[in-house]
C-alpha cells in the first residue's frame, strides 16, 4: 500500500554524513576499527550505487587514519572524491576553536586543505558541527585561506531567527553562515531509520513533513531545507538511495558543499552577527571543558609556545640545514590534540593520556629542534658562556638563569659580559659544591672506584686533572663542565698499579654558580655573554624587607592570611589579592555544578611567609597557607561535600624582576580531594561591567553575564589565552585559563580564575547545571586530578577601562622567556657579536609565528591587535617582500626600502607577509 505523500513544500536536501570523534569515550585506536569497518561499508556501496554521495564531517584526519589501515584503498576514495559524490576536509581535524593557539587554528585549516587537494579537492565550506562555542576570528581566518562559507550548530545567539547569517570577524570579514537549528548536524538523523512499510514509503512522508514544518520557520523564502542525515559514529541506511526514489517526494541527495554551491553567497539582506559565538541560547556550548583536566591545557600550551615562537623562528632565521620535517612532525600531534574531545578532557582517562602523550612529543620534538639550532650557533660560543635568543621582534632585556664557571675561583661578585665589553649585572642564587667526593678506600677498591670514570667523565662532569701522591696515599680528580685536556684512564690505572694500604680519593669541581642576570638581546636575535669577576648597579633594584617587597614599579605587602596588596608608583593600592577559594564541583568533564549545600572554603589555618631570594635582580618570597578542604564530593545525593576534611598547603611564590611591571605568581599544592573546584580571586582596583580576554588573533570584549535558553545554566566563565583584564587589572596567562567576574552585577568587583577543577565522571545524566547528558556516564577517576598541581600566572595593573598595547607587551614577555644555551667552543675564543633576526615595530601589532616555506622565503604572521588602524614595520636583511593569504599564497608585491617594509593593517587584521633575501 502506498501512503498519500503531504505537502512537503520547498525540496528537501538530503546530506549523508557522520560526525566522527576520533577519540572520545573510548581511545582513539578503539574508534579507528569502527571508522575503517564504516567507510569500507560507505565506500563499497557508493561505487556500487552512483546515486549516493557522503560528507566526511569536515575533516581529512578521519581520511587519513582510514587510509593508514587501507592504503590500497586511496584511489577508491580519491575518485570519489573527484567526482564530487564523497565531500573531504577542510580541516585536518575538528578541533576546539578556544583551547588552542590561532596559529594551531590555521596551520590546521593550512593542513586539512592540501591533504584534500592531494586527494582531488577539498570541501570548500568552513564545516564546524560540533565545536563548544566558535572564536571571534573564524571568519578572517575562513575568508584567509579562500573559505567564503561556514555552516555552525553551538552559541549561535538567540537573535538569529533565520538559517543563514552574516558571520562578522573583529576586522569586519563576513562569511555567510549556514546555522543548524532543530537539532544541528543530526537533524535528519532519524528520517530514514526504519521508514518503509512492506518496501513502501510508510513513515517516510510523514517524517519529512514534520521535518519540513520545523525547517520553514528557518527558511521562510521557499528555497531548500538543509537536512543533515547522519549522528556520531553512524552510516545512512543500505537503502537511503532506493527509499528516497520510491517516495516521490521533493527529496534528493547532495553532500553539504553541494547544496551550499547551489545558495546565493551574498551576506547583503543578512542578520549579521560580530566576534564570537559563545550562547548558549539553543544549544548546550559546554562551558566546563575549559577547566577540564588543567594539565593538558598546561601542556597544550608549552608545546604549542615551543613550536610557535621558538623552534621555527631558530629554524628560519638561523639554521641552514632541514628542520621542516621536524616541525611538520610536531605540527601534525599539536593539530591533532587541538581535536575538541581531546585538548578539551572531556574524553576517557585512556583518550586523555593518549592526547597527553601527544602534547608531550610534540613539545619533544620543538625542545630537540631548540637544541640542534642553538647548539650549531653556540659552537662558537666559549666554554663557559653562554647563547642568548631572544623570540620577540623586538629588543628587550630579560632576565635569564644560568650555570656558570667563577673566573678564577673569586669569591666575590659576579657580572655577565658581551664582545663589546657591555656589563650586565648578576645575582648569586646558589653556589654549586667544589668537594664532590672525598672517601677512603682499600687499595684494592681503587680498580673498582676509577670504574666511576665513563671516557673522562666523572661526576656529570669531564676530567681537567689528576694526581697522585704516594707518599700522602691521595689520588685527586680536578673535574669541570668542559676540558680541553687530554686524558686517559689508563695513565692513571699505570700509576696505581703498586698502590697498596689505604688511599684517599678526592674529587674536586671548579667553582660555579647559579645567576640571575639582566640581559639584552637584539630582536629575534642572539647575543653571547660570558660571567666575569666585578660588579655592576641595577637600575630599579628589587628589595625585599620581611613580608614586603618592592622593584619601584610596584610594592607588595603580604598580609598575615596570606593575600597580598599590590601598590602602584601613583600610590594606589589593591588588596586581598590571592585569596584561595575551594568550592565543590558535582558536574562532570564539561560542565562544573556545585552542591546544593556547599561547603566553600577560603581561610587558612595557619599561614607563614619564607622568604627565597632577596634581589637586587630577583626577589621573592613563599607564602605558605594551610586549608581544610573537604575530602570528596556525593554525586548521589548532589547536595554536599563529604569524608574528614584534608590539610592542604598552598605555598604561592610571589615574585618581582627588576624592570617588570608585573607580579609573578607560581601556586602549588598537592591536591588529594576529590569534587572540587580551586580558584584564585584577585579584587579588581574599579568596578567592571566588562572582560577583556585575548585568544586567538584577538581581544575580545564580554559582559558579566551568558544568554541562555537551551536548558544548560548560562554561567559566566570564559577562556582566555594571553591574558584577561578587567577593571585596572590584568592576569597575564601561561595558557589558556577559565576566569568569571564575580560579585554583585553588572558592576563587579572580583576577578576569580580556575586553578583546578576535579570531578569523576566523563558526563553525568543529572547533571544540576545540565538538563541532558552530553555523553556517556563514564567514570573518570583520573579527572580528579590528584597529586601536584602547579600554576602559574602574573598580575598587572593598568590605567583606562581598555588594557593598552602596554599589557599585550607585558603578556608577550610574561609568555616568552628568552632562550639560553651553553657554549662549548674553545675556551680561549672571543666571544660572538649580537646577531639581529627580524624586527616588528607598531602599536598594537603582534608576531604570532615565523617559518621557512618550501621556496625559501621566510613567511611572518602579524596581527593587529588594536581597535585602530595600524602600520607594522617589519626590518630585516631581506630585499623583497608580498603579502600573502594564510595559505601562505603570495599576492600584492611590496615595496623593500633599506631592509624595510611597511604593512597597513585595519583593526584587528590578521596579515601573512613574505620576505626573501635580495636578489
Amino acid at each position: 500500500m502506498r501512503l498519500n505523500p503531504p505537502d512537503a513544500g520547498a525540496e528537501v536536501v538530503v546530506v549523508p554524513h557522520t560526525h566522527w570523534d576520533r577519540e572520545w569515550y573510548l581511545p582513539f585506536q578503539r574508534f579507528r576499527l569502527r571508522l575503517v569497518a564504516l567507510l569500507d561499508e560507505v565506500v563499497d556501496r557508493m561505487e556500487r550505487d552512483p546515486r549516493q554521495c557522503f560528507t566526511l564531517d569536515g575533516q581529512m584526519a578521519a581520511v587519513d587514519d582510514y587510509l593508514e589501515v587501507r592504503p590500497a584503498h586511496r584511489d577508491r576514495i580519491a575518485a570519489l572524491v573527484r567526482a564530487g559524490r564523497l565531500a573531504v576536509g577542510p580541516w585536518q581535524i575538528l578541533h576546539d576553536e578556544f583551547l588552542c593557539s590561532g596559529e594551531n587554528i590555521v596551520r590546521n585549516l593550512e593542513l586539512g586543505l592540501r591533504r584534500a587537494e592531494e586527494l582531488g579537492g577539498a570541501m570548500m565550506v568552513g564545516y564546524l558541527p560540533d565545536q563548544f562555542g566558535h572564536c571571534a576570528q573564524t571568519p578572517q581566518i575562513l575568508h584567509g585561506a579562500g573559505i567564503t562559507r561556514a555552516c555552525v550548530w553551538r552559541g549561535v545567539p538567540a537573535r538569529v531567527r533565520s538559517h543563514a547569517f552574516a558571520w562578522e570577524a573583529p576586522d569586519g570579514t563576513a562569511v555567510r553562515t549556514e546555522y543548524l537549528p532543530e537539532g544541528g548536524y543530526g537533524n535528519a538523523a532519524g528520517m530514514f531509520e526504519d521508514a518503509t512499510l512492506f518496501g513502501e514509503p510508510g513513515l517516510l512522508p510523514g517524517r519529512v513533513a514534520g521535518f519540513a514544518d520545523r525547517m520553514r520557520r528557518w527558511r521562510r523564502d521557499g528555497g531548500p531545507l538543509l537536512a543533515m542525515y547522519g549522528s556520531d559514529h553512524t552510516a545512512p541506511a543500505a537503502d537511503l538511495a532506493d527509499q528516497i526514489e520510491a517516495a516521490e517526494l521533493p527529496m534528493r541527495l547532495d553532500t553539504l558543499a553541494g547544496y551550499l554551491a547551489a545558495q546565493d553567497d551574498s551576506t547583503s539582506d543578512l542578520p549579521r552577527v560580530r566576534g564570537e559565538l559563545r550562547s548558549h541560547a539553543r544549544a548546550n556550548i559546554l562551558p566546563g571543558v575549559i577547566s577540564a583536566r588543567a594539565h593538558l591545557k598546561q601542556a597544550m600550551g608549552r608545546a604549542e609556545r615551543l613550536v610557535e615562537r621558538y623552534a621555527e623562528p631558530l629554524a628560519a632565521l638561523w639554521y641552514a640545514g632541514d628542520a621542516e620535517r621536524f616541525l611538520a612532525m610536531a605540527w601534525r600531534r599539536l593539530i591533532e590534540v587541538s581535536c575538541h574531545d581531546s585538548v578539551t578532557g572531556c574524553g576517557s582517562d585512556e583518550t586523555a593520556e593518549q592526547v597527553a602523550a601527544r602534547m608531550a612529543e610534540a613539545e619533544q620534538i620543538g625542545r630537540a629542534v631548540c637544541d640542534m639550532v642553538t647548539a650549531e650557533l653556540a659552537a662558537s660560543v666559549p666554554v663557559g658562556g653562554h647563547l642568548v635568543f631572544n623570540p620577540s621582534p623586538a629588543r628587550r632585556a630579560g632576565v635569564v638563569v644560568l650555570d656558570v664557571p667563577v673566573p678564577g675561583g673569586a669569591s666575590g661578585d659576579l657580572v655577565l659580559r658581551d664582545a663589546s665589553g657591555r656589563v650586565w649585572p648578576a645575582q648569586t642564587l646558589d653556589a654549586a659544591p667544589t668537594v664532590l667526593d672525598d672517601a677512603v678506600h682499600p687499595a684494592g677498591d681503587l680498580p673498582m672506584v676509577l670504574n666511576r670514570v665513563f671516557g673522562r667523565v666523572l661526576f656529570g662532569q669531564e676530567i681537567t686533572g689528576w694526581s697522585v701522591s704516594p707518599a700522602e696515599r691521595t689520588l685527586t680528580f680536578q673535574v669541570a663542565r668542559r676540558s680541553e685536556t687530554p686524558f686517559d684512564i689508563a695513565d692513571v690505572r699505570e700509576a696505581l698499579r703498586d698502590a697498596d694500604g689505604q688511599w684517599r680519593v678526592r674529587v674536586l669541581a671548579a667553582p660555579r654558580r647559579t645567576v640571575a642576570a639582566v640581559v639584552e638581546a637584539p630582536p629575534l636575535g642572539h647575543v653571547s655573554v660570558a660571567p666575569a669577576a666585578g660588579s655592576a648597579s641595577v637600575g630599579r633594584p628589587v628589595r625585599v624587607d620581611g613580608a614586603v617587597l618592592d622593584n619601584g614599579l610596584l610594592r607588595v605587602d603580604v598580609s598575615d592570611d596570606g593575600t597580598f596588596a599590590m601598590r602602584t608608583p601613583d600610590g594606589d593600592v589593591i588588596d586581598g589579592l590571592g585569596r584561595v577559594v575551594d568550592g565543590g564541583d558535582l558536574g562532570d568533564t564539561y560542565n562544573h555544578a556545585p552542591p546544593r549545600h556547599d561547603h566553600v572554603v577560603d581561610t587558612p589555618v595557619a599561614t607563614r611567609v619564607r622568604p627565597v631570594c632577596d634581589g637586587p635582580i630577583v626577589g621573592a618570597v613563599d607564602v605558605e597557607r594551610t586549608y581544610r578542604w573537604p575530602r570528596s564530593g556525593d554525586p548521589a545525593a548532589d547536595a554536599r561535600r563529604v569524608g574528614e576534611p584534608e590539610d592542604v598547603t598552598v605555598t604561592t611564590r610571589v615574585e618581582l624582576r627588576t624592570g617588570e611591571p608585573f607580579v609573578r605568581l607560581r601556586i602549588s599544592f598537592d591536591n588529594r580531594c576529590d569534587d572540587h573546584r580551586v580558584r584564585l580571586h584577585l579584587p579588581l582596583p574599579r568596578r567592571a561591567g566588562v572582560s577583556f580576554a585575548e585568544g586567538q588573533f584577538a581581544v575580545v570584549e564580554r559582559g558579566t553575564t551568558s544568554e541562555g535558553g537551551c536548558g544548560e545554566r548560562p554561567v559566566p566563565t570564559f577562556p582566555a589565552s594571553g591574558f584577561v583584564a578587567a577593571g585596572g587589572l590584568a592576569v597575564l596567562l601561561e595558557h589558556v585559563t577559565e576566569y568569571e567576574l564575580v560579585g554583585e552585577r553588572p558592576q563587579t568587583r572580583e576577578l576569580a580564575l580556575t586553578l583546578l577543577r576535579c570531578v569523576g565522571y566523563l558526563s553525568r545524566d543529572h547533571n544540576a547545571y545540565r538538563d541532558q547528558p552530553a555523553g556517556p556516564q563514564l567514570a573518570t577517576p583520573r579527572a580528579q586530578c590528584r597529586g601536584e598541581r602547579t600554576v602559574e600566572m602574573a598580575i598587572m595593573p593598568y590605567a583606562g577601562e581598555r588594557p593598552g598595547p602596554d599589557v599585550a607587551a607585558a603578556a608577550e614577555t610574561y609568555r616568552h622567556d628568552l632562550l639560553t644555551a651553553a657554549g662549548y667552543g674553545p675556551e680561549a675564543a672571543p666571544l660572538p657579536e649580537p646577531r639581529t633576526g627580524i624586527e616588528v615595530e607598531g602599536e598594537g601589532v603582534a608576531l604570532t609565528s615565523v617559518r621557512r616555506r618550501d621556496d625559501g622565503w621566510t613567511e611572518l604572521r602579524l596581527v593587529a591587535l588594536h581597535p585602530a588602524p595600524t602600520t607594522a614595520v617589519v626590518r630585516g636583511a631581506f630585499g623583497e617582500a608580498t603579502r600573502a593569504d594564510l595559505r601562505g599564497r603570495p599576492g600584492e608585491v611590496l615595496p623593500v626600502d633599506g631592509g624595510a617594509v611597511s604593512l597597513p593593517l585595519r583593526p584587528w587584521e590578521i596579515a601573512t607577509l613574505r620576505v626573501h633575501d635580495a636578489a
